[in-house]
């Protein structure tokens, strides 16, 4: 008998218990793509679309097919800045985050 779980059923779950914990995860995948490491972030993004939006429904509000979805958000997806931002304004309004960029405040 196996004593291990596949890490993206345990990262799953979790992401469905915490809301909290999955904002932060978003968070950190926009950290990641803007940090040069893009295949991590989809990959989170991927686990993100699964576990809180489900992908039928992310791909319907993203405009696109589930199986097209699944592969931008592949180890060899390459989703353009359009289906992107596609993405996170799903997963940003799953979680009633403000589409508004407001500029840091210069003291």
């Amino acid at each position: 008998m196996a004593l291990t779980r596949d890490i993206h059923i345990v990262l799953r779950e979790d992401l469905r218990r915490d809301p909290e914990y999955a904002a932060a995860v978003l968070t950190e995948a926009t950290e990641l793509f803007l940090n040069g490491e893009p295949i991590t972030a989809r990959m989170l993004l991927c686990d993100l679309a699964e576990a809180v939006v489900g992908f039928e429904a992310a791909a319907a509000a993203a405009g696109t097919s589930v199986e097209e979805l699944r592969r931008m958000l592949s180890m060899e997806g390459n989703p353009g800045m359009d289906q992107l931002a596609a993405i996170f304004g799903v997963l940003r309004k799953h979680f009633g985050l403000s589409d508004q960029v407001t500029a840091p405040q210069m003291a």
